[in-house]
């Protein structure tokens, strides 16, 4: 006995199928490849196939930012660089002037090492895992080209509204007076620091224009 010949095992990849998928996703590159193979009529796996070695596709997720600019917002900020550069054009140590400043979240952590020398035959030693989310706590931090000029730890409870950045923004001229003695007498640096809320309320634009 012998089998009748045929054409062959019967395939959806075909140039056909390819064009529709590549269409589908040009169209909409969120489209689910379940979606696709309902579309089309075909197997989710050729589907696959025809996105990851036909098309040389492959899925990512989005990266989630704060928010999105306007175009505004574009031009403000190319603006705001073309002015630093300006700046810095017109004076070598103009840099050297500029006091960053920012907030971030500090975590507690454990300095003891987990290894420990053992026997040949001593069990594993154990040691609970930390868990670094349960203790941490707000850093406010000023700093120029010669490095730290001010840090303090937000108080438990306490919120980095306009009034505490305030305060903050005192201890830090306080700061500039003692370890940038020839800075604070000229009156000549910068703040950086973005725009925050607590930074760029009108409470402390009036207190830098005092200051």
């Amino acid at each position: 006995m012998k089998d009748d010949e045929r054409s062959g095992r019967p395939t959806s990849r075909t140039d056909d199928n390819i064009a529709a998928v590549d269409k589908m996703v040009k169209e909409d590159r969120n489209l689910t490849s379940w979606l696709i193979a309902d579309t089309l009529g075909i197997p989710k796996p050729v589907v696959l196939r025809i996105l990851r070695e036909d098309l040389k596709k492959r899925k990512l997720c989005s990266r989630f930012v704060p928010h999105t600019l306007t175009r505004e917002q574009i031009d403000e900020r190319v603006a705001a660089c073309q002015d630093l550069l300006n700046m810095i054009n017109g004076d070598k140590n103009f840099l050297d002037k500029v006091t960053t400043g920012d907030e971030s979240w500090r975590f507690a952590y454990d300095p003891e090492t987990s290894s420990e020398w053992v026997g040949e035959h001593s069990p594993r030693p154990k040691k609970l895992r930390f868990q670094k989310s349960k203790v941490k706590t707000m850093l406010i931090e000023f700093l120029d080209s010669q490095g730290i000029v001010h840090k303090e730890f937000v108080q438990e409870g306490c919120t980095v509204n306009a009034e505490y950045y305030k305060g903050v923004l005192d201890r830090l001229i306080s700061r500039i007076r003692r370890v940038r003695s020839a800075l604070y007498r000229t009156r000549d640096f910068f703040l950086l620091h973005d725009k925050a809320p607590a930074h760029s309320s009108a409470k402390i634009g009036q207190f830098l224009a005092q200051k």
